[in-house]
């Protein structure tokens, strides 16, 4: 290996030592980078400066300038520059894995809720130099290949149970803020794992965008479904019904139960929502169906109108009740699903406004990504066991009965 001499002398060391001791070290360290730089040269030409010798392979053709930004600040390297064949160095090689690890680190503080803003100034104090809010933006768009792959992974195996939701995110567009509809889905695999296995964004909910939601799912491999758990969006239903047309719908519990009470006045609420909780927690239909009667009798004069949503949204909201007790109370509500939601707007509070739509996809991705892997280390919701004598039961049958029952009334 050639030898590395760094011209500085004593003099020079001692001024800048008195005079700023982080200027000195910076100063040193551009001289020993620069030594190296000039050592490389030398050995791949086989030649010092000047030098004729028969095992010359090129010649040399300047420098040019390049900043590099270093923990200490940044210096300027001179870059030695060959005639034929292209100057090589170690100092980039490994500057590109450092660069590599700062952009992972800029793109991770964004996910987690860091303002582009805020992680600029971080990076300034870290390494000297400053990065301006788009430039992290950009950087960030690394993250984009990684959210493609696994939104569009293929579905593979059958996924059980599916909760499907949608949370609004504001974003710019055509100089305007606009509210855009984030849709989720979350499903439970044949393992009893539970899986994020969908995530878009569109300009609203309606019909056609959650049709299009659900078909990509189903266009992806999603088979196997014995039961849909969401709100009551009335496009949604529509979608259900049209793109998995034998699979019955739960309406969420925890929606239901407050849509109900909210019709009534607020000193019958806590009523109203103790006997829907009783309900809820029947261990057969006939069961609930007398505990409803009940609540129509008692409550239908002083709160006509929340009776009157328990009772068309009855026996949607217990399509649950066909599942084995002990998995109800996994399937009965949507959530685990709002909470997913809640952490995607606590996550998105320091951005405020997305720049676009693609920057909403790719960030609130690259959360859904972090939450999959927490759920891949949950315990499984069933066993495989469980979900064969599940599969081999009755309820198959009992649910598809169900779900033919939801689409006549919707034709009607």
């Amino acid at each position: 290996m050639a030898q590395i001499n760094i011209t500085l002398n004593q003099e020079e060391i001692q001024r800048l030592l008195t005079e700023n001791r982080d200027e000195a070290f910076k100063k040193l360290f551009e001289n020993a980078l620069n030594s190296v730089l000039k050592a490389e040269s030398t050995q791949q030409l086989r030649a010092e400066p000047y030098e004729r010798t028969e095992e010359r392979t090129d010649s040399r053709n300047g420098f040019r300038d390049r900043p590099f930004t270093t923990r200490i600040g940044r210096i300027t390297l001179h870059v030695p520059r060959h005639r034929n064949v292209p100057f090589k160095t170690m100092i980039f090689d490994n500057y590109s894995r450092s660069e590599a690890a700062l952009i992972a680190g800029m793109a991770e503080m964004v996910v987690n809720g860091v303002s582009t803003r805020r992680v600029s100034k971080v990076v300034e104090t870290l390494c000297g130099a400053s990065f301006s809010k788009s430039t992290v933006s950009e950087l960030c768009k690394d993250l984009s290949k990684s959210v493609e792959a696994f939104r569009n992974r293929p579905l593979e195996g059958k996924y059980i149970f599916l909760s499907v939701d949608a949370t609004y995110f504001k974003v710019r567009e055509d100089h305007r803020i606009i509210s855009k509809a984030f849709m989720v889905a979350l499903a439970t695999n044949e393992k009893g794992v539970r899986e994020i296995i969908g995530f878009g964004v569109y300009n609203c909910e309606s019909k056609e965008t959650w049709k299009e939601f659900l078909m990509g799912l189903k266009n992806r491999g999603l088979n196997g479904v014995l039961m849909i758990t969401s709100d009551a969006h009335e496009g949604l239903r529509d979608a259900v019904r049209r793109v998995f047309p034998n699979v019955p719908w739960q309406r969420c519990q925890f929606h239901f139960s407050r849509n109900v009470s909210d019709k009534a006045a607020k000193k019958y609420q806590a009523g109203i929502r103790a006997d829907l909780n009783e309900l809820f927690n029947c261990r057969t239909l006939e069961e609930a169906r007398k505990v409803r009667d009940r609540m129509l009798d008692e409550y239908s004069d002083v709160a006509s109108s929340a009776m009157e949503c328990l009772e068309s949204g009855f026996d949607d909201a217990m399509t649950v009740i066909a599942l084995p007790r002990h998995l109800r109370k996994y399937y009965r509500t949507s959530n685990h699903l709002e909470r997913l939601n809640k952490e995607l707007k606590r996550r998105s509070d320091v951005i405020g406004v997305f720049p676009n739509e693609s920057s909403l996809l790719r960030l609130m991705g690259s959360v859904l990504i972090e939450k999959n892997e927490g759920l891949q280390e949950m315990k499984a919701v069933f066993s495989a066991e469980t979900l064969a004598v599940l599969l081999k039961s009755e309820t198959p049958q009992q649910l598809m009965n169900i779900a033919d029952g939801q689409a006549k009334l919707l034709t009607t």
